[in-house]
């Protein structure tokens, strides 16, 4: 009778729980309209006023865009800022040394004297948003091709902005949505001075490593914590020693009263991209020709690093966050291409569009819509080789940084070489910042490795014609660059910083132009930018098609998608705490949230991606959790939730009905990798820290309460 009862109650759980999906990124200025009354079933305890408010503090306060890539949120008055540990990796990197490595042993400081500062970090602050979408489409016709139609519309943003920007106080960005059907603009301002104020080791905040990553169950203290500095009057500012903790508009307060099974969880952040109204064949190209390139080429660069990255901790730091950023990628891609597969995601586009064509064949719509899924169609089928060599170049370009620093650094050579002595003078100090910038963390022996293999790769793998210079070295090598570019990086002054500082005491043209890295590094970037003649006509009428069949999509009702694809700019997200069904991995009593008993089980001693810092086991065997265990004694660590998100939510706080803080985003499901194109209503969650191991870590296991007697602290 028990065993009967407790399957009930799971099933129960498991399809009560299947009716609050709730699929969506939205913007903030529509809550009111859009989305107040199914949050406030729910469970959400504020007014649409207390989460997005121009003439009042709100929620949208505390959320911040973090170094243009993440999200992160205000936590104290004095300006704390949250968010992933993967977040801050490059930076805590950089400031880490192999005598003090902060990734490796984490750091807190203990006062604000000790908070460091990057070299370069910022935090964007919201501030408003308006639809300007009448204003510009009212400047285009249909009889505009896509280039002109592009140019009187970027003529119109320029004027926007300039309008909005109050003398350079704000950044204004107009962004198109709805494939350029709406527009929209957003409010920015910039803050640059945000110091490292604490992070756990690596083996906490990367806990599980790249096994782990896009998996559950999952057992990560992905966290890191920063301040954003201001000058004494709260103004954004240049790194000072004068500069002071900002006072914060709006704070998240923070609640340890935990979780549980179906509570209201909302997500505010910035989502960077989704393309949930891709045409089919736009699918099937990703994933026959686009995605598998991308895999082999990162797999690829992962397996080079990785050898030189194991000789010594130096070399590691180094390149720790490149790999990172590689080898998350790498299985995102090869989980979409599972994911897109098994969910027969193209075939279901293909119907709808099969409907939407015989919509467009009506004669009511002939004229505008007829030929719409024929010129997508008619794209796709041209360009799918292009693609597969676009994302075998692309790999190249990202993995080898002597691809593109050569030509990036050349082209503000050849203006130093060609100024006169008192241009030279004011042009120098800005390159000499550059090239300083640029070999800072330099390994020559794994550059000239990644290079040559991603070569051979590219040449062998592309199946399109190439740069004249590959070409005509492959074929004299068969192939293999090993030997080409050792000796390039030989004869080329771009080899080292000191050989290109001293151009700057002789320059010479006529060197530059003939170096053999800065040749092939230009004809690599050529060759990522081309666009040949032959595709100009079927691009103009592919993106005038795609915006249409957005268009129509929307006006026949055929498609049930009510949002814009997301584009990195903030947008907020609802849905419950909700588990996945029952699995033996997971030691918890219910599959939506791990403990620390989980992470103890995981532990493997020495190895890279599950082992401990010192101390952590006797912790759990001592059960010394102070007020954050849960009601039956337990550490909670990572729980889930169904928000719709993606990649620019790491660092995203999670919110209860209160809008207090819960947790922090930081991953999403292998099972769900189809989410950027198809939401899954069953089975797509979000992985989040919750927030009372964050605190336990700080508090107990790192002894910094300081830091946690900073924080506005709730219930319990």
């Amino acid at each position: 009778m028990k065993k009967l009862t407790l399957t009930l109650v799971v099933f129960l759980l498991t399809f009560s729980s299947a009716l609050f999906a709730n699929e969506g990124m939205w913007f903030l200025m529509h809550i009111e309209r859009l989305n107040q009354r199914d949050m406030q079933k729910m469970g959400l305890q504020l007014t649409p006023e207390e989460i997005y408010s121009i003439n009042n503090h709100s929620l949208k306060d505390a959320i911040v865009q973090f170094n243009g890539g993440c999200t992160a949120s205000i936590i104290s008055s004095n300006g704390l800022v949250l968010t992933n540990h993967h977040c801050g990796y490059d930076k805590i990197a950089e400031l880490s040394t192999a005598e003090q490595n902060h990734l490796k042993n984490g750091f807190w400081a203990t006062s604000l004297e000790e908070e460091l500062k990057p070299q370069r970090s910022y935090v964007r602050f919201f501030v408003r948003m308006d639809d300007v979408s009448n204003r510009i489409l009212s400047q285009v016709n249909d009889s505009m091709s896509e280039k002109e139609r592009e140019a009187v519309i970027n003529k119109e943003i320029a004027k926007i902005q300039e309008e909005n920007n109050e003398g350079g106080k704000y950044t204004v960005s107009v962004r198109p949505f709805y494939q350029g059907n709406e527009y929209y603009y957003f409010v920015y301002q910039d803050y640059n001075d945000v110091r490292l104020v604490g992070t756990p080791p690596e083996s906490i905040g990367k806990y599980g490593g790249d096994t782990d990553n896009w998996e559950w169950p999952r057992h990560t203290g992905d966290f890191s914590l920063f301040r954003v500095y201001a000058d004494k009057d709260g103004n954004p500012a240049q790194y000072s020693k004068e500069n002071v903790p900002l006072k914060a508009k709006h704070h998240l307060p923070v609640t340890i009263d935990g979780v549980k099974e179906n509570d209201f969880a909302m997500i505010l952040g910035y989502p960077g991209r989704t393309n949930r109204w891709m045409p089919a064949e736009g699918i099937e190209q990703n994933v026959n020709y686009a995605y598998p390139a991308w895999v082999e080429g990162s797999k690829l660069s992962m397996d080079v690093m990785k050898k030189y990255m194991d000789e010594s901790e130096g070399i590691n730091l180094m390149y720790s966050s490149s790999y990172a950023r590689i080898a998350n990628y790498w299985k995102n891609r090869q989980g979409m291409i599972d994911a897109l597969t098994a969910h027969k995601t193209a075939e279901t586009k293909r119907n709808v569009e099969k409907k939407f064509n015989k919509w467009a064949n009506k004669k009511a719509n002939l004229e505008r819509y007829g030929k719409v899924i024929e010129n997508i169609n008619n794209y796709y089928k041209l360009t799918n080789d292009r693609a597969r060599h676009a994302n075998y170049l692309r790999v190249l370009l990202r993995s080898s940084n002597f691809s593109v620093l050569p030509y990036r650094l050349g082209s503000g050579l050849e203006n130093y070489a060609n100024a006169n002595e008192a241009q030279q003078e004011q042009l120098r100090p800005r390159l000499q910042a550059m090239i300083e910038g640029s070999y800072s963390a330099i390994y020559l022996p794994l550059e000239k490795d990644v290079f040559a293999q991603q070569l051979s790769l590219y040449t062998s793998k592309a199946n399109y014609p190439l740069p004249e210079l590959v070409v005509k070295v492959g074929e004299a090598n068969n192939n293999d660059f090993t030997s080409y570019i050792s000796s390039i990086f030989e004869l080329s002054m771009f080899s080292s910083k000191e050989r290109v500082a001293a151009f700057l005491e002789y320059p010479d043209i006529e060197i530059l132009k003939n170096d053999p890295l800065y040749k092939l590094s230009g004809e690599l970037l050529a060759k990522y930018r081309e666009q040949p003649e032959e595709l100009k006509q079927p691009t103009n009428d592919f993106q005038a098609s795609f915006r249409l069949l957005v268009e129509g999509l929307r006006q026949s009702g055929l498609s049930k998608i009510k949002y814009p694809d997301a584009n990195s700019t903030l947008r907020l997200s609802y849905g419950k705490v909700r588990a996945l069904p029952k699995d033996p991995r997971n030691d918890a009593k219910i599959n939506n949230y791990t403990t620390l008993k989980g992470v103890v089980a995981k532990y493997q001693p020495g190895d890279d991606e599950f082992d401990l810092p010192e101390g952590m086991v006797d912790f759990y065997n001592n059960k010394d959790y102070g007020r954050y265990a849960n009601e039956r004694g337990e550490l909670p660590v990572n729980f889930l939730s169904d928000n719709d998100i993606t990649g620019g939510n790491s660092g995203s706080p999670v919110l209860n009905g209160k809008g207090e803080l819960i947790g922090l985003a930081f991953d999403g499901n292998i099972e769900a990798m189809a989410g950027d194109v198809i939401f899954d209503k069953k089975l797509q969650r979000t992985i989040n820290v919750d927030i009372r191991y964050v605190l336990w870590l700080i508090d107990k296991f790192s002894n910094a309460k300081h830091i946690v007697d900073e924080l506005t602290i709730v219930g319990n």
